[in-house]
């Protein structure tokens, strides 16, 4: 089997282009690391690759779950193994890119022990002021609040139910991960890195496009769709803060702001959460280094399977 390559980084870094570029000089294909993007629909929203992008190169997991569906780790596993066995077969080499690092964690590592939700208990925590939850989670578990997105319902949530479930603070579940990376770095594997302010201005170009291409029609349309009964995609940054414009409580140059702010939190936590998590070679992007220049400097770094 050829082993596959890993490359994961923040929103906005540039990791998409420079996976498209790789794959193209060493014969790959890529295999989709993000939880929103394997939702129908969710194209701007998402900066999914668009058909000319897809038709350069095989993109496996785009478009695989509907609004009306849930996805999760167990089913990315799932599909990424079978995506790896046809891309293999066809002798070519699986390139992995994307930003979810729950994602690559759970391929790498396993999928961990943390207890699944009751379906009650989840009804009376969805009924509950998020405030409220907040409020217990500092109380009980501190150190999940300082690291989880506060302005996550879904997340806050799932975060206090464990603590009920089984009497312990989200953060001390022990699963075959817990504890981060050990042992030595994964072979062929990246996350990409930019400065601070150079990623923050990508980030901010790159929410201004995504209006310009109609990210408000996008939304609108996903609505009638069944967006808004789809706890997990309406966690989508972008989409989340414009159903919050179409409900009319915000314009939307104040919506713009407020999805260039989230997106910076959620780059900042993104980095974090790698650096913890993820046994991966960093390799920052300089402002004047273009990304066929960086797809060639990885492809140089790649070890051969031993």
């Amino acid at each position: 089997m050829r082993a596959p390559i890993f490359l994961a980084g923040p929103t906005a870094v540039g990791k998409s282009e420079v996976a498209l570029l790789l794959a193209e000089r060493i014969g790959g294909e890529i295999v989709t690391v993000d939880s929103m993007q394997v939702y129908h629909g969710l194209d701007i929203g998402t900066a999914k690759p668009d058909r000319a992008q897809q038709q350069r190169v095989r993109h496996h997991l785009l478009d695989v779950a509907s609004l009306t569906t849930s996805f999760d780790a167990a089913r990315f596993v799932q599909l990424a193994g079978e995506a790896v066995q046809q891309i293999v077969a066809r002798n070519r080499i699986p390139i992995f890119c994307g930003g979810t690092g729950l994602y690559f964690k759970a391929w790498l590592d396993g999928l961990g022990d943390a207890p699944p939700t009751d379906s009650e208990l989840r009804k009376q925590l969805q009924a509950t002021p998020l405030q409220d939850l907040l409020k217990e989670l500092a109380e009980r578990d501190p150190e999940t609040l300082a690291g989880i997105d506060q302005h996550n319902p879904r997340r806050v949530i799932r975060a206090v139910a464990v603590l009920r479930l089984t009497g312990k603070p989200f953060s001390a579940q022990r699963t075959v991960w817990a504890d981060g990376p050990t042992g030595e770095p994964v072979a062929n594997a990246f996350t990409l890195l930019r400065g601070r302010e150079e990623l923050g201005r990508r980030i901010d170009g790159r929410v201004d496009r995504m209006f310009e291409r109609g990210l408000v029609a996008e939304t609108a349309e996903l609505l009638k769709q069944g967006l808004a009964a789809n706890p997990t995609a309406m966690q989508a940054i972008g989409y989340r803060q414009v159903v919050e414009h179409l409900q009319g409580l915000r314009n939307l140059e104040a919506t713009i702001q407020l999805v260039k702010t989230r997106t910076r939190q959620f780059a900042k936590r993104q980095l974090t959460w790698y650096q913890k998590q993820l046994p991966f070679a960093s390799v920052t992007l300089e402002p004047g280094e273009n990304p066929e220049q960086m797809a060639a400097a990885i492809s140089d770094r790649l070890k051969p399977r031993v």
